[in-house]
């Protein structure tokens, strides 16, 4: 009987472990394996309009991140003075030595290519 077949509750604890291994190394996930084992550095968009540039240490199979060296970016509104209605954006940045990304927060991860290249 192959795994496929198989109902989990029969399965071993290997056995459930092997098709999230495959994921991790031939799936849509190994890539983020690769980029892990290669301290490649990535570009991560966030749902809150924030953009997250760094090295990912670790991950699981939800997108949660466990990041190092993050420059933070994102641009804010300046409020105008006097009343006028011009606003001026404003690009904003922040340093983060280690850090945690929630899953549910990441909308895509991007190989740096301008750093790759170098």
């Amino acid at each position: 009987m192959s795994l496929l077949n198989k109902p989990k509750s029969e399965m071993t604890p290997e056995e459930l472990q092997m098709p999230e291994e495959e994921e991790f190394n031939t799936g849509s996930l190994s890539v983020l394996t690769q980029w892990t084992k290669n301290n490649t550095q990535v570009l991560i968009n966030c749902c809150n309009n924030k953009k997250l540039l760094g090295r990912v240490k670790a991950f699981d199979r939800h997108c949660s991140m466990v990041l190092e060296n993050v420059k933070e970016m994102w641009t804010e509104v300046l409020k105008s003075s006097k009343g006028k209605k011009k606003s001026k954006l404003a690009n904003k940045d922040r340093y983060i030595s280690k850090m945690f990304l929630c899953g549910d927060s990441v909308i895509v991860v991007l190989w740096n290519l301008l750093i790759a290249g170098n």
